[in-house]
């Protein structure tokens, strides 16, 4: 596991980890309307576009991408207490099937939740797969009762 590197991505690795999310969907089924090469263009379009509030990090071995996680940066309303404040929400973990299962997703998200306190981020939520659920609970996370979400319209 020394052989890891985990660091913000490249520009020029945003194709590969636009692979990544492809991959993932095609996964759970059928990805949807868009041919390969048009998503990837557009994921990288949208990534460039919100790189401000979104980084993407990525685990490297050997130079190969083998996942990525990305931590949405989120103000919240100022108070008297602090003008400044931002929360965090990961988003869109993934590790390659190959590397699944033996601390690679476990070191990444290691390094998104450092950063996230090193930015004096409030909290940090995640929406999870039920299969990530164990993997978040041993890095703090927790359920709360009061965080509510709906689904509009």
């Amino acid at each position: 596991m020394d052989d890891l590197e985990i660091r913000l991505a490249r520009d020029g690795e945003l194709g590969t980890v636009a692979g990544l999310r492809w991959r993932w969907v095609a996964e759970q089924g059928d990805p949807g309307p868009l041919d390969r090469a048009e998503f990837v263009t557009r994921f990288v379009a949208w990534a460039r576009e919100h790189s401000a509030s979104h980084r993407c990090y990525v685990v490297l071995r050997a130079g190969r991408v083998l996942g990525m996680a990305w931590l949405a940066l989120l103000p919240r309303v100022p108070t008297p207490r602090a003008l400044d404040r931002r929360s965090g929400d990961v988003q869109c973990v993934y590790v390659v099937p190959e590397e699944r299962d033996n601390g690679v997703g476990g070191r990444l998200l290691d390094v998104v939740l450092g950063e996230a306190r090193a930015l004096g981020l409030e909290r940090v939520t995640v929406h999870s797969s039920e299969r990530a659920v164990p993997a978040y609970l041993r890095h703090g996370f927790a359920p709360s009762p009061r965080l509510l979400q709906t689904r509009p319209g």
